[in-house]
């Protein structure tokens, strides 16, 4: 499945390089248009990053994210600087579909599963995003990327496949943001080692090959932010490559490989 995306800082379209806040690209979009267009050609599924949230979680742009799904029709996940149970069901309650949580499953482990517990594993997608250390070693990364976490990604993923954990989007924060291509070995890897699991991919994609190669790797889904935003390929043209579900799911449908 093509899941466009978009990351948001102070309710302007932006990527980062490597997840590095310094290393910013402002594009001069309006957020809502941009994902009408992508939604438009096809993507039943959009992701929304709030940036802000993520490295102020004080700061979060919920009413930004309320107005944008109150203009969508697509299904839409949305992550960054959720902390606690309030935020996660008020972001469900303004018609999110499921909401991303990365650093809180690293901290606070027990307290996230049990909102997989109170919510359902629909409703929630862990976000693991590692830095691969000379060890090989998936080390999940926290607080918008600014910190390490200390855990690996196998050992939250066993710590939550308990509670029905179903979907997880991994980033190699290496590939991110750089137009390298995907580290498709992780997601063999992992898809290999956890098939009950929808692995979402994202980081480095840049052209369509590199949206077949991810296809091809086992993952579920694909999330591509930046190669959309500089026009190196449209969503039609993704889909044409990744065909996604003839009808919109809020399963995420692990038929759509």
């Amino acid at each position: 499945m093509i899941i466009p995306a978009i990351d948001l800082i102070e309710g302007q379209v932006v990527r980062l390089y490597q997840g590095d806040y310094n290393q910013k690209t402002t594009f001069d979009l309006s957020p809502l248009t941009q994902l009408k267009s992508y939604q438009d050609q096809g993507a039943n599924w959009l992701h929304i990053v709030d940036l802000t949230g993520a490295k102020d979680p004080d700061a979060r742009q919920t009413r930004l994210i309320a107005e944008l799904v109150a203009g969508l029709d697509a299904n839409i996940q949305v992550g960054g600087g959720i902390r606690t149970e309030a935020q996660v069901a008020e972001l469900l309650e303004i018609g999110v579909k499921r909401v991303v949580i990365g650093s809180l499953a690293v901290k606070e482990t027990a307290l996230v599963q049990s909102w997989f517990e109170k919510y359902g594993p629909e409703a929630i997608c862990l976000a693991l995003d590692v830095n691969i250390d000379e060890n090989g070693e998936k080390i999940v990364a926290v607080s918008g990327w600014q910190s390490g976490g200390g855990k690996s990604l196998e050992s939250l993923v066993d710590a939550f496949k308990p509670y029905g954990l179903k979907h997880a989007l991994v980033t190699d924060i290496s590939r991110d943001g750089t137009l390298k291509g995907a580290n498709n070995e992780l997601y063999q890897e992992i898809s290999s080692s956890y098939p009950d699991i929808n692995w979402q991919a994202s980081g480095g994609i840049a052209t369509l090959n590199d949206v077949a190669a991810v296809r091809d790797s086992g993952a579920n889904g694909i999330i591509i932010g930046k190669a959309l935003l500089i026009e190196n390929f449209n969503v039609e043209q993704a889909i044409e490559c990744w065909p996604n579900n003839a009808v919109a799911s809020t399963s995420g449908g692990s038929d759509a490989r």
